[in-house]
Parts: C-alpha cells; structure tokens; sequence
C-alpha cells in the first residue's frame, strides 16, 4: 500500500528533472558546423603549401563527427526551451566551442599543450583577444585566420544571446530590453532563427565593409580579412606581433569606425537598415558612449602633451591616441603603440574605460553603458531623496520607467563584477605575478578587452610565461565576463536545478 505522501515526492522529483536533450541536440548542432568551418583554413593553407592544412583535416574531422553524434543521440520533437535549458546552453556552448577551437592548436601550428591551446580558443570565442602564442608573425596564415574566426564566431554568438536569452533570463537588468524589437517570451527557440539570421545579415554586410575598407586603406587581401573579423567582433587578435602597428594611417581610421559600429546596439543598426534612423541618434546608449569615448580621448591627449611633453606632429598624436583609447573602451584590444609609454593616469583611465565596455546589444564587453546608466540614475534618484525625502523620484531612461527589478539586477550585476574583479586580482597576485600584471590580466579577462601590461608580459602581448593556475584563473575570468557573471553562477544554485 503506497504511503499518502508517496505521490508528492514522486511529483517532486519529477519536476526537479531538466531534460538537457534539447540542449545537447542544439551543441551538438553547433560543433558540427564549427568543425566544417575548418576547411576554410585547411584550404588557405593547403592553397599556400604550409603542411599544417592536415592538422584542420584531422580537427575538422573529429569535431564534425562527435557533433554528428551527439545530434543523433539527442534527436526528437522540437519544443521551446525553457529558461534553465536556456541557462544551460548559453554557458554550455562558451565551455565547448573552445574545447573543439582548440584542436587545430594542438594537433598543427605552433603544436602547445592543452592549457594553452584552450587559453588561446577561450580567449578567441570570448572576443577577448589576449593571446598565449608569443610568435604570431611565424605561425601558418591558417592558424592565424582560425584565431579571428573563433573571435567572429563568439562575436555574433554573444549578439543573439544578449537578444534572445538574457533578456528573458533576467540577467544584469537585460529584461529592460526583453521589448526591444523582439518579443521572445515563451518561445526562445522559434524566434532564435528569426534573430539569428537577422543578426547574421547585418554582421556579414558590416564584416564585408569593414574588408574592403581595409583594403582601400592599403592591407593586402588576407591581412585586412584577418583585422575586419578581429575589428567587428571587438575581439583583437592579430596576425602581427605588433597589431596594428604594423599598419599605421589609414587603416587605423577605418578600424576606429568599425570597432565604434561593433559596439552599439545592433537592434539600432537593423532598424536603421531598414530606413529608420531616429532610434539610433535617439538611443541613450548611443550618445553616452560617443560621448564619454570623446571625453577619454580629449583627457588623454592633453594630458600627453602638457603633462609628458609629448610632443610631434599633431594628426600623428592625435591618431595613436584615439585609436588605442576606442580601441580599448570597445574592448576590442588592438594596440599601435605601447601605452604604458603615455603616463600612469592614461593607463588609470584606460582601465577604467575597459571596464564601461560599449553598448547592450552589440559584440562589446565589460559591464556596457546601460548598467552604468541605470547606476547613475539611481545615485541621481537618491541624491534627490536625500533633498526631498517625501517626493517620488521615478527612475527612468530613454524615457520609459525603470522597474524595480531592473535596477536591482543592475546592481547585483556591478556588485558581483567587482567583487569577481577583485577575488581574481587576488588569485593572479597569489600565483606569483607582479602586482602591476595581476592588476591588469584580471581586468582584461573579466572584462574581455585584450592588453594587459607588466614584467611578465611579452613584446607581443602574449601572457606564455604566466603560471598555469593564472592561465587557468584568466580562462575562468573570461568565460564569467563574456557570459554576464549570473548566467554562470546560478548553475551553481541549488534552486536552479528545482522546476
């Protein structure tokens, strides 16, 4: 005879259930075409004679295979996805894409161990950009164009994640924008292929701008096909050990539009395709963020010349320092100079600009203007309060009202960013690294921007003599801050895995 409280626990252990096929039908859907996409450098470096095009062979081969199986093993009905197998899949797809980016590292050229071959694919499909080879100049035009696809990849990957997913998840305040031109409540799955290849269209139109903008500029063909999937994804890897240095003038003009372009809110861009221009002069993301890149440059550069006496010719000073500054507040990473050179307050507010990051929306990184924004309205609000306590204050930006909700996962955002940022100083100093590296390869991994400076850093940028646990703890700083922080750490919530 069954126990009257038998049927309740039963139930409840059903409900606690998450079916994780449709999550894994939907990977394995996604490595399988990430490993036909390694033909593309097979054939460039086949075409060039360099004998590594194997190395994508046998990559190419093993990703599209497992891919495969994991697609047949997990095949059925198709059905929305709901908000925990959404969780799932985000953070899911960031941990295994690099695991499968990274083979052609191992197997070909430069031939690195594991830690280092994944660094190098987290930090591609992270659209971070710091790199662990310390060579880029010797390695095979293959290896070096799988580097910025991974970061093209991740740069359109995290567009439609910040479109579709997050606003329904809730995370960091992005149910303000759950409205925004997609309406995607109860029905992620359906309406991720309208976005995505909405998305994907504007992406390549921007991509194939930026290409022959590049070329106009004076790179050759594979060079500026290389910095435009880097430039549009705001991810920064080169094939140069000097960047961009190695193409000063004109192509530095051409990556300031476009990294500007990667990092405001793609909705506004598709709108304005469509011929609607107003929302995106009328975007208040928009305006600060060309707003504040202004007031960067401006602090910079005077700063450089009444201050460090540096001096020369005007377009040249004015040229290295707003494109190094853009290129750092996009969070895209590229470098024409050393900027360690222009003083410790350039470097304080270079930090400081990583750490804004650009537009919601966009391929940018960090913390994005919008929470900023909220943050400001809110200190606004109470500053007010403070004046006349029994007046009500309602928050609002771009003229529609601020929930409750939304501020507080803002601020629960920026709270759990610090503290992340602080927690991952602490463990990069605890390794052995120099205060000053510490400092700087947590920010540019928590932050997803690139460049990091301090003794243990090589000519070319490269992080290749940092311990293995500080790789590891960049790894983890990278997948926490292109992911939003929460969209990882509620896994680890034991409620999460209750329906």
């Amino acid at each position: 005879m069954r126990h009257p409280g038998e049927g309740g626990v039963i139930a409840k252990r059903v409900r606690s259930d998450i079916d994780i096929r449709p999550v894994a039908h939907a990977i394995g859907k996604i490595i399988a075409v990430l490993g036909a996409t390694m033909l593309i450098p097979m054939a460039v470096d086949w075409w060039g004679g360099d004998p590594h095009w194997t190395s994508f062979v046998e990559a190419g081969t093993l990703t599209v295979i497992i891919g495969l199986l994991t697609m047949v093993a997990t095949s059925g009905p198709s059905e929305s996805l709901t908000i925990q197998q959404a969780f799932l899949l985000t953070a899911g797809l960031w941990a295994v894409i690099p695991l499968f980016g990274a083979l052609p590292f191992m197997l070909g050229a430069p031939g690195v161990r594991f830690s280092d071959a994944y660094f190098e694919a987290m930090s591609g499909v992270t659209t971070t950009g710091t790199t662990a080879f310390p060579a880029l100049d010797d390695l095979p035009r293959g290896t070096n164009l799988w580097r910025v696809m991974l970061h093209w990849f991740g740069g359109l990957g995290i567009v439609v994640v910040a479109m579709v997913f997050l606003p329904v998840m809730k995370v960091g305040g992005m149910q303000f924008f759950r409205s925004e031109g997609f309406d995607t409540l109860g029905k992620i799955l359906p309406r991720a292929a309208e976005i995505a290849a909405e998305m994907t269209r504007l992406y390549l139109i921007l991509t194939a701008a930026c290409i022959i903008s590049f070329i106009i500029a004076g790179m050759n063909g594979f060079d500026a096909i290389v910095h435009a999937l880097s430039a549009i994804s705001t991810g920064g890897f080169s094939n140069y050990d000097a960047s961009m240095g190695a193409y000063l003038g004109a192509p530095e003009w051409v990556a300031c539009i476009f990294m500007i372009l990667a990092s405001i809110p793609f909705i506004r861009m598709v709108q304005a395709m469509r011929g609607n221009f107003v929302p995106l002069w009328q975007d208040v993301q928009v305006r600060a963020y060309l707003r504040w890149i202004f007031y960067a440059c401006a602090l910079i550069m005077i700063y450089r010349v009444l201050w460090m006496g540096q001096g020369g010719e005007p377009m040249f000073l004015i040229r290295e320092t707003v494109f190094n500054t853009i290129s750092t507040f996009s969070g895209t990473g590229f470098a024409s100079t050393n900027m360690a050179e222009w003083g410790h307050f350039p470097i304080a507010l270079l930090i400081v600009c990583g750490l804004i990051g650009g537009c919601t929306g966009s391929t940018g990184c960090s913390v994005k203007i919008f929470r900023y924004l909220v943050l400001l309205e809110a200190v606004r609000a109470q500053i007010r309060r403070m004046h006349s306590p029994h007046r009500v204050y309602p928050l609002r930006l771009e003229g529609r009202p601020l929930d409750s909700d939304v501020v507080s996962s803002v601020m629960t955002f920026f709270t759990l960013f610090m503290l992340s940022f602080g927690l991952l100083i602490v463990g990069l100093a605890l390794t052995g690294l120099h205060p000053r590296t510490a400092l700087t390869a947590a920010w540019t991994s928590i932050a997803n921007v690139g460049p990091a400076w301090g003794p243990e850093i090589s000519a070319n940028g490269a992080i290749n003599q940092f311990p293995l646990a500080a790789k590891w703890l960049m790894i983890f700083g990278m997948y926490l801050g292109r992911l939003e922080l929460i969209a990882v750490v509620v896994l680890f919530l034991p409620r999460f895995w209750r329906t």
